[in-house]
């Protein structure tokens, strides 16, 4: 059996809430932004802090300025916050100068704010450790955006780049499922669209169904105070 599988992301600063999921096991690394931050009200570094130490998979933190001299010392000054810290640059000329120098640090970097597959490819030779397309803002404007994810997948596995493609904007269960049709490495998704996808009606009532059959036999499979154990 192949060893690769889908690795997921939650998308959110909120750390009750990457707790709550890593707790189940399916948690595999975290992506932020400043929107994502600002909504906490907290310090953005202590958050970023508070984050790494809830998974072992990488934590996107992203850098706020545009310009390639801040954004690099932003980008470096973040990676000290914990080894699994993955530096975040928006897909322009200075966030891909910013990837080249940082990956060439030996720092993981996400390229975010990807809406070409030329896009793609420029940050891929930029050291890219994760590029990040976003579905959901193309299908916004009347683009499929998987079909992006196709073109990126296509590309990257004509030259074996090891850029990792991170299917971002996710709106439900169903980007999450034509994503790993395709074959992406990574999805990032709010948690509610993780609870989505575990939630089914069908579940729902073939498990009362279960239940009700249950209890009727009037069996417990716990013993209880007055069964021997």
């Amino acid at each position: 059996m192949s060893e690769r599988y889908m690795k997921f992301f939650v998308d959110t600063a909120d750390t009750a809430e990457i707790a709550n999921l890593a707790s189940t096991g399916l948690v595999d690394g975290v992506t932020t932004n400043p929107s994502l931050v600002a909504k906490t009200g907290k310090d953005f570094l202590e958050v970023v802090r508070e984050i790494c130490g809830l998974v072992d998979g990488p934590v996107s933190a992203e850098v706020t300025a545009t310009d390639f001299p801040t954004m690099l010392a932003e980008g470096r000054h973040l990676a000290k916050i914990a080894d699994n810290v993955t530096i975040k640059v928006p897909l322009t000329v200075d966030g891909l100068r910013t990837c080249k120098a940082i990956s060439d640090d030996g720092i993981m970097v996400n390229v975010t704010l990807c809406f070409s597959a030329a896009q793609a490819l420029l940050a891929a030779k930029a050291g890219a450790s994760f590029i990040s397309p976003f579905v959901g803002r193309l299908d916004d404007i009347g683009i499929v955006g998987t079909d992006l994810i196709a073109d990126i997948i296509q590309i990257y596995a004509n030259y074996d780049f090891p850029t990792q493609v991170l299917v971002a904007s996710v709106r439900g269960p169903q980007h999450v499922i034509d994503a790993a049709k395709l074959g992406a490495d990574v999805v990032t998704v709010p948690p509610g669209v993780i609870r989505a996808m575990y939630n089914h009606p069908l579940t729902d009532k073939g498990l009362t169904a279960f239940l009700a059959d249950w209890e009727k036999t009037g069996q417990t499979i716990l013993p209880t105070k007055s069964s021997p154990a």
